[in-house]
């Protein structure tokens, strides 16, 4: 039996989970909030408790720190040795990491050279695995990338209609995202079902305030909505998803906006499902307004008709579908969404058990005995996908 911590270190966060494996128990998990920033907060939770701190926390070094002796103070941990393995989710994995990857002097390296790629979060992704090699020295660390399951996509699928010749020198591709959430559920969804994944036709919708939606198809990402970085694709809480690049240009010149990265903020953090509405990115918010407010209303179909536009295309692009997967945030939580998009998809045969369905966060599935398509809800854990490739890359158990 050995100890593992799954990381996922953002720009202004540092959220952790501790498992013991191989057994896969999660013995305790908690984040830093506003890491860097005024009012910073630390979190733990253990044994159904939930404890909240504050206190200054200016970076990644002092966030470790604080995590293992609260671990050890708190009697969760005996000895901070007792951790053998440390996984780190890292954004970017780029051509170069098709798997999870041992961390090696090379390895981080690289990933800081991926910055390009994901300047808000590989580089602070790189300075949680150092200050977790400074405190654990002795403890194996594995970077698992959220890219890395979609490098298996086809050339035809990952290029954009772009000169071949931006792709050869710039990297201009494809790369998704969320790629361990939907590895996970499409692994988890085919255990269900009590299939081989590698028979199983399949569409994973991780619909959190980020939101994806992927093909995968003997057993492999085929096709998925992110593009070059996470803004395209679905509308989502406050990212725009698909639109027409000449209407950035369009957009500047009409707004004033001299800067790029101006727009890029307004497509990222004030459009989807806030923009829209005009009152909030929570889809909860939109639900319970939706018959006094038309601009509601208006969010959720949009999202509602993204999400069925990319369904049906992954349909025809594998030749049919064998089952749907419903995850993350919106995913696990909203009964109303997920019955306005399978009732969407009486074409493709598939129908909905309404009192399966009225359910929150919980792994079961949602469609009649004779539905043509088998329809799910799987909670998602990263973690714990992170914590298995840690595991298995290093041999700890």
């Amino acid at each position: 039996m050995v100890k593992v911590l799954a990381i996922n270190a953002g720009s202004s966060t540092l959220k952790w989970k501790l498992f013991e494996m191989p057994q896969e128990t999660e013995i305790a998990s908690g984040m830093v909030d506003r890491l860097g920033l005024p009012g910073s907060k630390f979190i733990v939770k253990f044994n159904g408790q939930k404890t909240k701190e504050d206190i200054d926390i200016p970076n990644q070094d002092v966030a470790v720190n604080l995590l293992l002796q609260r671990l050890s103070e708190s009697g969760i941990i005996d000895d901070i040795n007792e951790i053998k393995g440390v996984g780190h989710r890292v954004v970017a994995g780029g051509e170069f990491f098709k798997q999870s990857a041992e961390v090696t002097p090379e390895n981080l390296e690289k990933i800081l050279e991926l910055a390009d790629y994901a300047p808000l979060h590989n580089p602070n992704e790189a300075k949680g695995i150092e200050a977790f090699q400074k405190a654990l020295p002795d403890a194996k660390e594995v970077a698992v990338f959220d890219t890395s399951f979609h490098t298996s996509m086809p050339n035809v699928n990952y290029l954009y209609s772009l000169p071949l010749d931006y792709y050869k020198e710039y990297g201009a591709r494809k790369y998704g995202a969320h790629g361990t959430s939907h590895r996970y559920v499409s692994q988890r969804a085919a255990e269900i079902l009590g299939v081989p994944l590698e028979s199983q036709k399949m569409i994973t919708m991780h619909l959190g305030s980020g939101a994806s939606i992927t093909a995968i198809k003997d057993g492999k990402s085929f096709d998925t909505s992110m593009g070059f970085t996470p803004l395209a694709g679905l509308t989502m809480s406050t990212r725009s998803g698909d639109i027409d690049a000449s209407l950035v240009a369009y957009l500047m010149e009409k707004l004033n906006i001299q800067d790029i990265n101006d727009m890029i903020n307004i497509l990222n953090q004030k459009s989807g499902l806030l923009g829209i509405s005009g009152l909030s990115p929570d889809m909860r918010d939109l639900l319970k307004t939706r018959e006094d407010r038309p601009e509601s209303q208006l969010a959720i179909d949009i999202y509602v008709n993204r999400l069925i536009k990319y369904i049906g295309s992954y349909v025809a692009e594998m030749n049919g579908v064998d089952t749907l997967v419903f995850t993350a945030g919106t995913g696990e939580g909203s009964i109303p969404i997920r019955k306005m998009v399978v009732e969407r998809l009486g074409f493709i045969g598939a129908k909905l058990d309404e009192e399966a369905n009225n359910v929150e966060a919980e792994e079961r599935i949602i469609s009649t005995p004779d539905s043509k398509v088998k329809v799910l809800i799987v909670p998602t854990n990263e973690e714990l996908m992170i914590v298995r490739d840690t595991v298995q890359l290093t041999g700890l158990v």
